[in-house]
């Protein structure tokens, strides 16, 4: 069975920092870009970052620049996304996404193109 699983998501103080992984069951991500996405309450889900198959593209939204880092390790099968800064803004639930390509790039989208995803993980970002 083909499963996404999220975790490391809670709660946080602004300013403090998250790790949430997104590891994959089932299937290897090695030929699979991956993005993360979030949703707060009464908003439209929102790319925040992805990364390619192999490592060597990764972007970010705007809103996250600097303070979001996407990394993988494909011999864990696993994709991490780094929070530092948190800000109340951040807090949502998030998403990762597996899309199967062979391009090298990735982009930020709302995901409509993402072909298997997690249930989601909660983080909030609240004094």
């Amino acid at each position: 069975q083909l499963q996404l699983v999220e975790s490391g998501g809670g709660l946080v103080q602004p300013g403090g920092s998250l790790r949430l992984s997104c590891a994959a069951s089932g299937f290897t991500l090695d030929y699979y870009n991956i993005g993360w996405f979030r949703q707060a309450p009464g908003k439209e889900r929102e790319g925040v970052s992805c990364i390619s198959s192999s490592g060597g593209s990764t972007n970010y939204a705007d809103s996250v620049k600097g303070r979001f880092t996407i990394s993988r390790d494909n011999a864990k099968n696993t994709v991490y996304l780094q929070m530092n800064s948190l800000k109340p803004e951040d807090t949502a639930v998030y998403y990762c996404a597996a899309l199967h390509t062979f391009q090298a790039m990735c982009v930020i989208s709302p995901g409509d193109e993402y072909d298997y995803w997690g249930r989601g993980t909660q983080v909030t970002v609240s004094s």
